[in-house]
């Protein structure tokens, strides 16, 4: 009896403790929407450590994106390719897109998947003011395609923009046995293909309608990591859906041109009217922040350094004005110098990282009604009769305390001014508690009349 029930303790033992073989496989997926920034390469990276502590199967991009910077891009290239666990890039939902930046990630996946309805492409790189070509017009096909101006008729910078962005997506094609004639064509003459264009060019690997579709097709899949080939197994699979958390919301803010160029404004006022009021800390404190958050958002940018020299020196030359009135030269030439920084200031034309012209026009005007309250301010100033020191003390009144006849001067005695007791001579006729006028000074003593009656 004792056997039977060591043997039933062991089998029990066995079972519970027993490591788990059947246990569902973890897919994390994570919504790439919108502009492709510094906010989202760091939210993807995060995101495939995070993948990779969990023990997750694999790491699905939904990506639905106009493109991005050329930067943040390559940051979440690099981490796909280095990625110890598989990459699917699945452009999803249908009417979604992976243009430019996207193409090149979904080219870097080691999956890529798209939805009906979707399409991918148009990967050229957009330099300042479009495409600068000498004077060349661009040919228009039998099939309704545009080719870009040849690499003779670009500008120097955009031929190598053009020829590095081409040479990139080659390597990526060679390197995930993916269709290098369209990322040829995707850079030198923005083509764009559907989803099942895609497909039929080899572009992608798969269609999927959903992501239950999509992990029913990569289910058993090889693919080719850094460390070497494995199979993807994720029979029973649980999809845990990855929600942006709150750095990525504040990088995706302080990011925004817009809002880079507003927290700078605020921080040098801030600081300024710190300077101006002493003691207050509130306005020191948060200028400091918003200008670190500025200046942290324009490095991480691609920014104009001239763009931003002229912002500098805008808000710079209306703090002069105020400082040093020059009734109005330093304030104008300032909200000009304003205004030409602010358009010249992103040195991209990539969608979602240029500064709204709203916006400009609503910081113009902000500056130059700091501008004309300050001038106001002096033009007032100067009609105003002068309250403090020797000047102030001309066409003062005062009242007598004492009085008394005086050889040759006619009476003298004390006059109460302000509070304060001063020598004062004037006629002899004047009495105690009378209201003067006074007319001058000499030193400490001074000349007073009788208040004249009001008409």
């Amino acid at each position: 009896m004792a056997r039977y029930v060591l043997a039933l303790i062991a089998l029990i033992s066995g079972w519970l403790f027993a490591p788990s073989t059947a246990s569902a496989a973890a897919v994390h997926v994570l919504p790439i929407e919108g502009p492709i920034g510094p906010a989202t390469s760091d939210l993807v990276e995060r995101s495939i450590a995070d993948a990779v502590d969990a023990q997750a199967e694999l790491l699905i991009l939904q990506i639905d994106t106009p493109g991005g910077l050329d930067t943040s891009m390559r940051a979440i290239v690099h981490a796909i390719i280095d990625s110890p666990i598989p990459i699917i890039s699945y452009v999803a939902p249908s009417g979604a897109r992976a243009a430019s930046a996207g193409t090149f990630i979904l080219y870097a996946s080691h999956i890529a998947a798209m939805a009906p309805g979707t399409n991918l492409g148009a990967a050229t790189p957009v330099p300042v003011g479009g495409d600068q070509s000498a004077g060349e017009e661009s040919s228009r096909g039998d099939d309704g395609t545009t080719d870009a101006p040849p690499a003779a008729g670009r500008s120097a910078s955009a031929s190598k923009a053009v020829e590095d962005a081409a040479a990139y997506l080659r390597a990526l094609a060679e390197m995930r046995g993916r269709d290098p004639v369209f990322a040829e064509a995707a850079v030198r003459e923005a083509k764009s293909l559907t989803y099942r264009e895609a497909l039929d060019a080899g572009v992608i690997d798969m269609i999927a309608g959903d992501l239950d579709e999509l992990l029913d097709a990569v289910d058993g899949r090889e693919v080719e990591l850094v460390r070497g080939p494995i199979s993807i197994d994720i029979d029973r699979a649980t999809i845990e859906p990855i929600e942006p958390d709150w750095r990525y919301q504040l990088l995706a803010i302080i990011t925004n041109p817009n809002v880079a160029a507003i927290l700078m404004l605020i921080g040098v006022y801030g600081i300024i009217f710190e300077f101006y009021s002493p003691g207050l800390v509130g306005p020191g404190l948060v200028g400091a922040i918003c200008l670190l958050l500025g200046l942290y958002a324009f490095q991480v940018l691609p920014v104009s350094y001239a763009g931003l020299a002229l912002l500098g020196l805008g808000m710079a030359l209306v703090v002069a004005e105020a400082l040093l009135p020059s009734f109005g030269a330093l304030g104008i030439t300032g909200v000009a110098a304003f205004v030409a920084g602010s358009i010249l200031l992103m040195d991209t034309d990539v969608p979602g990282f240029g500064v709204s012209p709203y916006v400009i026009g609503a910081l113009a005007a902000s500056i130059s009604g700091l501008f004309v309250v300050t001038l106001s301010l002096v033009f007032r100033s100067h009609d105003r009769p002068v309250a403090t020191g020797p000047e102030a003390l001309a066409s003062g009144h005062g009242e007598i305390v004492t009085w008394q006849p005086a050889d040759g001067i006619g009476g003298e005695g004390r006059v109460r001014l302000d509070g304060e007791l001063w020598h004062a001579v004037g006629p002899e006729a004047l009495e105690p508690g009378m209201r003067v006028t006074i007319k001058s000074r000499d030193g400490l003593t001074l000349t007073v009349e009788p208040d004249q009656p009001s008409p």
